[in-house]
């Protein structure tokens, strides 16, 4: 099925949007599910090393009812960029799959990538790394978040394809 929409059109219709309402994340980001071209309204959670929160996201219905219908969501995941422990695995992007999100980036690692390949869900990430999280129940959800140093707020929206990501204040399509 061809996508509704294209990063690359979308950077030509805003290539001189000086706002600050759309912004593109830099290409550092590997895809690990199964769909590659994803979007939805964001949800953010912000975590080091401990994946608590991106747990109890991805366990939560993920999508709004909305005036155009159901719309699944996108979890933004601030994890510092850390490369040394993941935090999404097998059963997480189950879960999110389970439970109707569009899609998960993490500025972070992932792991059990075999099953994340599985997985009927957008999954990005900067790398994979085998090791887990700490279990300390930190972090913070809702907040905005800064994604390689790009500005991302609950309620923006993320299009994601082979292209790359963007975020925008308003949907755009």
């Amino acid at each position: 099925m061809k996508p509704m929409f294209a990063t690359c059109d979308f950077c030509d219709a805003h290539k001189g949007d000086s706002s600050g309402s759309f912004r593109v994340l830099p290409p550092v980001f590997r895809d690990f599910g199964q769909h590659q071209c994803f979007s939805g309204p964001v949800q953010t959670v912000k975590c080091f090393e401990d994946n608590t929160l991106v747990k109890a996201a991805v366990d939560a219905q993920g999508w709004i009812d909305g005036p155009q219908g159901r719309v699944a969501k996108v979890l933004v995941v601030d994890g510092g960029g850390s490369l040394r422990r993941a935090l999404l695995g097998g059963n997480l992007g189950a879960a999110a799959t389970r439970n109707g999100w569009a899609g998960v980036v993490i500025d972070g690692c992932v792991r059990d990538v075999a099953e994340l390949a599985e997985q009927a869900v957008g999954i990005r990430a900067l790398a994979a790394h085998p090791m887990p999280t700490e279990k300390r129940q930190e972090g913070q959800a809702g907040v905005a978040v800064q994604i390689q140093g790009v500005w991302v707020r609950p309620g923006d929206w993320l299009y994601a394809d082979a292209d790359g990501m963007v975020v925008s204040s308003n949907a755009l399509v």
